[in-house]
């Protein structure tokens, strides 16, 4: 009876032991999944955050097959073979809305990387992380961090700016003026300049000194100290492995080219291998690697649908191409035939960007030279011998085209091809169609045809090739604006013929030097590369040069250099009242 007793008496100490603790014995210890708890604690971990920013920044790059990405090539340089005159892409009034997918184009994932950019920098001071591996993942996640705040600025205007790690969910959040954004930004990129490496210290693509210093120069222009902008970008430019490149270097040097047409080829974007000193920070593709799956998609949306072509003879329709997607692996042609890859025709280049900015110099420029934008082609079609080999547009094949009832034929199937993100040869052998007894299935000029079986298949939509982020020509183009601002029209003019003497190109005057003509040279210097949307609206000038060049300018709006704030993100955050941004409903 008497152990009875202390069995229960045991017990009731017990409960009562646990009844005092309880919210302690609820508490879930992260033993067999991953929590931040967890999950922030060794370099390795650590690492692998940084890996997510790194593929997420690659991704809002490179996949552009989405709408709402496709849509910000567009304003002076290109607009929509597709959806012609005023639908979809060609309306900004109706594109440019509240709860379109435009408008949730950056925020979403610019809030995700700021998220887990803070997560990252409040855990590593209680991790084991230490010394140089300590700095490196300080540094590279400021960058991230201060690399969405500006973007999301640029693009958006007022936006909330916060540095705590998020552990629960808010409702709460206010709007920053936009310059609160780049004084962040500012502060983080400061702090990262004196973490980070510099790019002959770190490995290919991944973040260095003179890459935050860059994106520095950017912010400095932004909050108007045009000042440290001129001084940040100058300590890149004047580093002693920073260089623009202008003797012929890299994979394709043998062949006939140019410097400039080097920058663009297989293997030569990164600078350990290359010798390539312009590089800054360059995305990496890995082929068949699960990590890095497909290259810049471009091709696909930026490429005219020239597989579709059909002509009017004398009777019935001909089709005019190849059958499949060809690069080009024949010596260099003064008329390379390679279409770069499967094209549909959605980004179409303007006329602006076409035939004016190049007016000057005509393809004595490298960047215009024939192979690096090819306004013509030989038709290859074996089934009617009196077509085969003729130019189309030199014997005025374009003009016969077929337009089938369908009023943007013309404009989607045929224009100039921008090959600076083509591939020619120097690719494995997969990502050619094979005959039957397993040799290379040629066109007849000799050309070896592109796999294709979907629109995921990365041969005929993708560059299949590193691609630059950040380089030096850049730079140039960000210090002259800083000079232009800072009303130094010599040290614009400076740097802008720096760029025009490798491009072959015939120098700028004094008396020409101003932010239009910064922006003309940013289109020739940089087309393509990244999205001319975000520049322009950084600037202050998507409006003007949309009205002004884009063949449906009507459709732009005075309130549409910013984007609309998410009118989804407006509903959560419902403790905190957001007007949108002026003119969107």
């Amino acid at each position: 009876m008497k152990n009875i007793k202390i069995i229960f008496l045991s017990l009731f100490v017990l409960a009562g032991f646990w009844s005092c603790n309880e919210e302690k014995w609820l508490t879930e210890e992260p033993l067999s999944f991953f929590a931040p708890e967890n999950s922030y604690t060794t370099v390795p971990q650590f690492k692998k955050a940084l890996n997510y920013l790194y593929g997420t920044l690659r991704t809002v790059h490179w996949e552009i097959n989405g709408d709402e990405r496709t849509s910000l090539h567009f304003g002076d340089i290109a607009y929509a073979g597709t959806d012609w005159p005023d639908a979809k892409f060609n309306n900004f009034n109706t594109w440019f809305v509240p709860t379109g997918g435009i408008a949730n184009v950056f925020w979403e994932t610019g809030y995700r990387c700021i998220l887990n950019a803070n997560t990252i920098l409040n855990r590593l001071e209680s991790s084991l992380a230490t010394g140089d591996d300590k700095a490196a993942i300080e540094g590279e996640a400021l960058f991230f961090r201060a690399f969405w705040f500006n973007m999301l600025a640029n693009v958006y205007g007022d936006i909330p700016v916060y540095t705590e790690e998020i552990t629960v969910a808010r409702a709460d959040f206010v709007r920053a003026p936009r310059s609160e954004a780049y004084q962040q930004a500012s502060v983080d990129l400061e702090r990262a300049i004196t973490l980070l490496k510099d790019v002959n210290n770190v490995d290919d693509g991944r973040i260095s000194k003179q890459a935050a210093q860059h994106l520095l120069t950017e912010v400095y222009i932004n909050l108007g100290n045009y000042a440290k902008a001129i001084e940040v970008s100058s300590a890149v430019i004047n580093h002693p492995q920073m260089g623009l490149m202008t003797t012929r270097f890299g994979s394709q040097a043998s062949q006939p080219g140019d410097p400039y047409w080097d920058l663009f080829q297989v293997n030569n974007q990164n600078r350990k291998n290359s010798g390539n000193k312009e590089s800054i920070l360059v995305f990496q593709y890995e082929h068949n690697n699960s990590g890095s799956n497909r290259g810049y998609n471009f091709n696909r949306q930026g490429l005219p649908f020239y597989m579709n072509l059909r002509i009017i003879p004398v009777s019935g329709k001909v089709p005019l191409p190849s059958p499949a997607p060809t690069a080009n692996f024949q010596p260099f042609r003064d008329f390379p035939q390679s279409m770069g890859g499967r094209g549909i025709g959605v980004i179409r280049p303007t006329d602006y960007f076409s035939v004016t900015v190049w007016s000057a110099d005509g393809t004595k420029d490298y960047r215009n030279a024939p192979y690096m934008i090819v306004r013509d082609f030989q038709i290859e079609n074996s089934t009617n011998p009196a077509l085969h080999g003729e130019w189309f547009v030199a014997d005025g094949h374009y003009d016969r085209l077929d337009p089938d009832g369908i009023p943007n034929r013309k404009l989607r199937e045929f224009y100039p091809f921008v090959m600076k993100f083509a591939r020619r040869d120097l690719m494995t052998d997969d990502v050619y169609v094979k005959n039957s007894d397993g040799s290379f299935r040629l066109s007849s000029y000799g050309d070896r045809l592109l796999l294709y079986t979907n629109m995921d298949n990365p041969s005929a939509n993708s560059s299949m090739k590193d691609e630059y982020l950040f380089r030096l020509g850049g730079t140039y183009l960000l210090r002259a604006e800083a000079y232009i601002k800072n009303n130094n029209m010599a040290g614009a003019l400076a740097d802008i013929n720096a760029l025009r003497t490798r491009a072959n190109a015939t120098p700028a005057t004094l008396s020409e030097i101003n932010l239009d003509y910064l922006m003309d040279e940013q289109m020739r210097e940089r087309y393509f590369e990244d999205y001319r949307t975000v520049t322009l609206m950084r600037m202050g000038k998507f409006v003007e040069r949309a009205k002004k060049y884009h063949p449906r300018g009507v459709n732009v709006s005075d309130h549409h250099n910013l984007l609309p704030i998410p009118y989804s993100e407006i509903e959560r955050n419902k403790d905190v009242k957001w007007n949108n941004n002026p003119g969107y409903n």
